[in-house]
């Protein structure tokens, strides 16, 4: 019952259905899911343990707000461990996958075109997690898998800035010609950029980098 609980719960909150800070409300949930208050309270003490809900003692159960600064050092490994990926998913990944992930790239394309901000994003996922499976490194599809879940609440930003759906995909296919390639290195170097550009593209959105003092707009 709990793990059932904790994936709907956690999908709610990777949905965008709770603001980033939001209480979660014990009956609620209860309510919404046709069960008593103590299998909600252990589903979110264990999404607690994974860092997507906080818990504040004598004040209940919050969505984790993630730091501009915390959300810039989580870039900065995940671009390490997608060009780790990228680098061995060139040398792994097969025809039909491949083929696969253009056809991702085409469909991004178009709904770039349209800014339709949610549907890229999620065809986006879909194409960083294709890439993570081929790599075949079970451990790296899991450590991966959890920065992303850090990092929802800044999945959007920058997106839209500075034409960035666009420079993303443009991006991508950089990674998938270093694919066609077979070039491992190439592909680790595209890959590692990528995520680092998203990291850049995500805080001029915000307005300023953490790391720097307080002048710059």
């Amino acid at each position: 019952m709990t793990s059932v609980l904790k994936h709907e719960i956690e999908q709610l909150v990777l949905s965008g259905h709770f603001a980033s800070g939001e209480r979660l409300n014990e009956n609620t949930l209860a309510t919404r899911f046709q069960v008593s208050r103590g299998p909600i309270r252990e589903a979110c003490r264990a999404l607690a343990e994974t860092g997507l809900l906080e818990l504040i003692p004598n004040r209940g159960v919050f969505v984790r707000s993630v730091s501009e600064e915390e959300a810039a050092d989580a870039y900065e490994v995940r671009a390490a461990l997608f060009g780790l990926a990228a680098r061995l998913a060139a040398q792994r990944i097969s025809t039909d996958d491949l083929n696969t992930l253009e056809e991702m790239l085409d469909e991004m394309d178009s709904l770039a075109e349209k800014e339709l901000l949610e549907d890229y994003y999620h065809v986006n996922l879909n194409f960083h997690q294709l890439i993570l499976k081929a790599s075949m490194n079970k451990r790296l599809v899991t450590d991966y898998a959890a920065l992303i879940k850090e990092l929802h609440l800044f999945r959007a930003r920058g997106l839209l800035h500075g034409g960035g759906l666009h420079k993303s995909n443009l991006e991508h296919r950089y990674i998938i010609a270093a694919f066609r390639a077979r070039d491992a290195e190439m592909a680790f170097r595209t890959a590692f950029e990528h995520v680092q550009n998203g990291k850049e593209r995500m805080l001029h959105a915000e307005g300023k980098d953490p790391r720097r003092s307080g002048t710059e707009g």
